[in-house]
């Protein structure tokens, strides 16, 4: 990942309502929730909601897509996994067992 990507998933998590979104969504997993249904639990305006998953999602960190006439958001688990790498990729130089499980050997991450 290049720091320029790393950046604007960063800055796309420095918001409150973007941080919960984005939480809220890993929880769910690949399954999702409609704009409505975040909206709804977050108690944001859907006006700005949608500033919000717009932020998040040009950042790689969730996807979105048509479910009839609602628009389902989830973690996109591939852009998500990307900023973890590119955070923890000199992990303990060279000594990924000090990081708890967090990573393997080879640099990906362990499955919860």
């Amino acid at each position: 990942m290049i720091k320029t990507a790393a950046i604007l998933a960063f800055n796309a998590l420095a918001h409150e309502h973007r941080l919960k979104v984005f939480r809220m969504l890993i929880r769910k997993g690949p399954v999702g929730m409609s704009a409505g249904d975040i909206a709804r639990r977050l108690g944001v305006p859907p006006s700005s909601l949608s500033f919000h998953l717009g932020q998040l999602e040009r950042a790689g960190l969730i996807k979105s897509w048509r479910d009839q006439r609602r628009i389902i958001y989830a973690t996109d688990i591939d852009g998500t996994r990307r900023i973890l790498t590119f955070l923890t990729e000199d992990c303990c130089n060279g000594h990924p067992e000090i990081c708890g499980g967090l990573v393997t050997g080879n640099g990906t991450f362990t499955e919860a």
